[in-house]
């Protein structure tokens, strides 16, 4: 996995925006954008650092959302432990509508490389991802929907971290479905499938109606 290490920024931007389109589609024409103010890069430090853990987001790499469609994300801090992470989606994302940063281990950022290019992943290990401010919404069921559907079981998740396993049957002990309030298995019978372990003090995860 000696490639996924942050040895240059179009390498770490290629792999850690890839994961994020997974949860953050870009906007297309139509997009609405707000007009909520833009933090200041001091300001997107703070809020991608508060993704994870501060022994792990006070030495990640810290990496801003490309401005357009097709862009390449931007550094904003170097980092000296393998992971990266991102402040909250801007508001011209169509799924943005709050507080979502996140934090990417080594795994992860694979994952999101194999996600980009629709292959499957090549996970050699435990991976471990961060939202612990939560998402805005995905499906728990289709890997690459945009939007909520009738059938895609569009899910907006409370605070979690998200691990992804070497061997998928180890998936298997855990429920598909979001709202018992416990660990989830989200895009199972996918090679994208992962565990969503939630760690806020609340019941369920949401459950998003289409619109």
């Amino acid at each position: 996995m000696a490639r996924y290490i942050v040895l240059t920024f179009a390498a770490v931007a290629s792999l850690a925006s890839s994961a994020l389109y997974a949860q953050h589609p870009m906007p297309s024409s139509t997009t609405p954008k707000s007009a909520a103010p833009k933090m200041t890069t001091a300001q997107k430090i703070a809020n991608a650092m508060s993704a994870a853990p501060a022994v792990i987001s006070k030495k990640a790499t810290i990496m801003d959302w490309p401005e357009k469609e097709g862009g390449q994300p931007k550094q904003l801090r170097a980092g000296t432990n393998g992971w990266v992470c991102f402040p909250s989606a801007p508001s011209e994302f169509a799924s943005a509508s709050g507080d979502d940063p996140m934090c990417l281990d080594k795994q992860w950022q694979g994952w999101g490389d194999a996600w980009m290019s629709k292959t499957p992943p090549k996970v050699d290990g435990t991976g471990i991802a961060y939202m612990l401010k939560g998402d805005k919404g995905a499906s728990n069921t289709d890997p690459f929907a945009t939007g909520p559907t009738a059938t895609n079981n569009w899910v907006v998740s409370p605070p979690h971290i998200m691990v992804l396993y070497a061997d998928l049957k180890m998936l298997d002990a855990f429920p598909t479905d979001p709202s018992t309030g416990g660990p989830w298995v989200m895009w199972k019978g996918t090679p994208y499938a992962h565990l969503m372990v939630p760690v806020a003090t609340v019941k369920a995860a949401k459950m998003g109606a289409a619109k």
